[in-house]
């Protein structure tokens, strides 16, 4: 049986994409990007994106718990990513207790986030040893934490401003950065085995579509206030601000180009295109 007419103009439409240069490709993805997030603008309050950023992110721990139980197997998976991840939210949740009298849907999503990736340590460390490949997953855990505190110490809400930064200052831009970088440890063993597995592709997309809310909150609050809310956070943390900005920036772009070969891909095999899938598969992993 032929193909459909509209699989052949997809083909031909994602062929001509993935022929273009690099910085073609990432024009046409960043125009893509600014047009779902405007059109996301008209639908959603600017106030929400952060919330959908944090549910994006528990979804994709929640896609992890799910694998690891009906799969009963590990493979894949960066334990390292998982433990960074653990540590990051350990902080965030200390800074969100302190910060609020009562308990919001952000600690409330935080905790989630926590539960699912401690249950995940627990698994691949106690239960699924036997299918973890601990040779690929070979970036060390100090390598991203100890510059993070290190950083964290140096540069946070508190710095400039009269008297030491408290330590829910610190813990709250510790967590900032080690988030930013978190995921590499994931991607660096997809790099190594050379292949990437359904799941764990879906959860690096999943933190992907988290850090487009993210992000997108930001832009928009900037947006909306014609920058005054960058004025202002300026004239407050002038040094903070911009190292709060490069870190969402730094992890936009570490996830930006997985996400965009994965829905390519996730289009050519809608449409049944195995040749396409296959050469999108491998292009994939060529740009972890």
């Amino acid at each position: 049986m032929g193909r459909r007419r509209g699989s052949t103009v997809v083909d031909t439409a994602l062929g001509w994409v993935l022929k273009k240069p690099k910085m073609v490709q990432a024009a046409l993805a960043a125009s893509v990007a600014v047009s779902t997030l405007v059109g996301l603008h008209f639908c959603l309050d600017t106030d929400y994106f952060f919330v959908v950023s944090e549910i994006a992110y528990s979804i994709g721990l929640l896609l992890l718990v799910y694998k690891l139980t009906t799969h009963k197997n590990c493979s894949g998976l960066s334990l390292r990513t998982q433990e960074v991840s653990a540590i990051f939210l350990v902080a965030r949740v200390i800074c969100a207790a302190e910060s609020e009298l009562e308990v919001d849907l952000h600690i409330i999503l935080d905790l989630v986030s926590l539960l699912s990736a401690s249950w995940v340590i627990y698994t691949m460390r106690y239960k699924l040893q036997s299918t973890y490949i601990k040779e690929l997953d070979n970036m060390r855990v100090y390598y991203l934490v100890v510059p993070c505190c290190v950083l964290a110490l140096l540069i946070n809400p508190g710095s400039g401003l009269s008297g030491f930064p408290s330590l829910t200052s610190v813990l709250w831009a510790f967590c900032t950065y080690l988030e930013s970088v978190s995921v590499l440890p994931q991607l660096r063993l997809i790099q190594n085995a050379k292949m990437v597995e359904p799941f764990t592709a879906h959860y690096v997309f999943a933190l992907g579509v988290a850090r487009f809310f993210g992000f997108g909150h930001w832009v928009l609050m900037i947006y909306e206030t014609g920058g005054k809310s960058i004025v202002r956070m300026a004239r407050l943390w002038y040094l903070w601000l911009p190292m709060n900005m490069l870190a969402e920036i730094v992890q936009t772009f570490i996830l930006a180009d997985f996400c965009y070969y994965y829905i390519i891909r996730l289009i050519l095999l809608s449409c049944h295109s195995y040749v396409a899938l296959t050469c999108c598969r491998h292009v994939m992993v060529d740009h972890v």
